[in-house]
């Protein structure tokens, strides 16, 4: 099966430290073993059977990382549900694995015994493209990437977009609910998708790859396993809302005075443009600073790099004019003290350098170092105090770099913090950046978790701060629809 061994007959494993512990804090989960997986191996073919290795264990970042796991790589709801049926009736926890991009660690198995890393990658068919219809089918292994162009070649369009679409997959953007750049036109995942086909923890399949727009017969599953983050079930297939090919665009970077004139120019843009509005993204400084740094043969809009700029995108359907709109819009920007200067791009491959600017952001970060890295909403128009006040704490804390930026049309900042220059992000570890942001989110009624999930990395401090009630129910329904306690454990929700 690739594994190197016989897997039916692996029992080298070393035990692995803590393990005893970690198993009596989830109750009686019992670490996968090719033991206890043995009628598996005869019911699975030897496709299914993946090595794991480094891809399964570690996350993007490289910060936290998993000791063991078996990989199991199904190629639809059926051999899913044997996998999920097995570990349920023995209580092998089970870690569903998409395209491996998630940032705070849902899809790594660490603190639990050693599961089962369940993943989609086998489920990449694109089932079916309606063009009249206006819908999508596909299985949860297919890319995001592989989704729009399924789109695209029958003249559609889906409009999810994020950095790791080349590799995220459509189950791991529904379990978290993925976003991206154009949420304020088209909505997160939540408003693209339909139906699902999904297997339950039991093992059971629950096939609602449903197309109906409307839909009131009963509790609507569907709703609960996105952004479940894989606790409550393994999304397996998805019919998804697409649209008409866009034929009309128009983008700008703006440079603005502050945040407060990034959120005002915001509103001066949604008079004008209304629903044609698709994206509105809010960049500092100190992250054209790195992106020079990191990757200084990119082109950057400006030869002085401002303190704020704002990318500004426009779209329609059919030819309306948009290019002299934008124009206008800015002019208008300009006039009222809002906007200091600005460049349009003059072609679709000019505004898709503006758009692999914003999108190398976060790997100009990786590069540089982060203290703390925080995916955080408050409403927008507390963007500008709460941006205030946040880089007031933190410099409080020590001569920190803050590079803040995200999609201030929908009220998510991604805030991150970085060493003085000449200090490595380990020596600044001490300081309890992360708290004082979160604080101030909470107290501007945001989210620590706007976009990336909760995963394991914030379960802890969800289960102290959330909302007690909140936290409850979520609790009664994960042991309604998981008793056993099996899918993703420590994930979202501790204990």
């Amino acid at each position: 099966h690739g594994l190197g061994v016989d897997p039916r007959l692996d029992r080298s494993r070393p035990a692995r430290p803590g393990r005893a512990a970690a198993e009596a804090a989830m109750g009686r989960l019992r670490p996968a073993s090719m033991e206890a997986l043995e009628p598996l191996a005869d019911a699975l073919p030897p496709a299914a059977f993946k090595p794991a290795n480094e891809k399964y264990l570690s996350e993007p970042r490289n910060r936290h990382s998993a000791a063991d796991g078996i990989v199991l790589a199904p190629s639809g709801a059926a051999e899913a549900s044997l996998i999920i049926r097995h570990c349920c009736e023995h209580r092998i926890p089970v870690v569903p694995f998409g395209g491996g991009t998630g940032l705070v660690g849902g899809q790594i198995g660490i603190g639990i015994p050693a599961p089962v890393i369940l993943s989609t990658e086998r489920m990449d068919r694109i089932e079916s493209v309606d063009a009249e219809e206006n819908v999508l089918a596909a299985g949860a292994g297919c890319t995001l990437e592989s989704v729009r162009s399924a789109a695209e070649s029958a003249g559609r369009l889906f409009p999810l977009s994020i950095a790791a679409r080349g590799s995220s997959q459509i189950g791991g953007n529904l379990a978290t609910n993925a976003g991206g750049i154009h949420v304020l036109r088209y909505g997160s995942m939540r408003e693209l998708c339909l139906g699902v086909e999904a297997v339950l923890p039991d093992g059971g399949i629950w096939n609602g790859m449903s197309s109906l727009r409307k839909d009131n017969a009963g509790y609507d599953l569907k709703q609960l396993l996105i952004g479940s983050e894989g606790t409550l079930g393994l999304i397996t297939a998805a019919s998804l809302k697409i649209f008409p090919r866009l034929r009309d665009s128009a983008a700008a970077v703006l440079a603005v005075r502050d945040p407060a004139a990034a959120v005002s120019l915001l509103s001066l843009f949604r008079e004008r443009f209304g629903s044609l509005l698709s994206a509105f993204e809010l960049m500092s400084g100190t992250g054209l600073v790195f992106l020079a740094e990191a990757f200084p043969e990119m082109r950057l809009p400006f030869k002085r790099i401002p303190g704020w700029t704002v990318l500004a995108e426009a779209a329609a359907e059919s030819d309306c004019g948009l290019a002299g709109m934008l124009e206008q819009a800015a002019a208008d920007g300009m006039d009222s003290g809002l906007v200091a200067d600005g460049v349009a791009a003059r072609s679709e491959k000019h505004a898709a350098e503006f758009w692999r600017m914003r999108e190398m952001i976060p790997e100009a970060n990786r590069r540089i170092g982060a203290v703390a890295s925080h995916d955080v909403s408050v409403p927008v128009t507390a963007i500008p105090e709460f941006i205030r006040r946040a880089d007031a704490a933190v410099r409080d804390l020590g001569d920190f770099r803050i590079n803040c930026f995200g999609h201030v049309g929908d009220g998510n900042l991604h805030y991150n913090v970085f060493p003085p220059r000449g200090l490595a992000a380990a020596e600044c570890a001490s300081a309890d950046v992360t708290g004082k942001v979160h604080e101030l989110v909470r107290e501007f009624g945001g989210s620590i978790a706007a976009e990336h999930g909760i995963g394991r990395t914030k379960a802890g401090e969800f289960a102290s701060s959330g909302d007690k009630e909140l936290l409850k129910a979520m609790r009664r329904i994960k042991n309604a629809l998981d008793p056993a306690g099996i899918m993703n454990p420590g994930a979202v929700l501790t204990g």
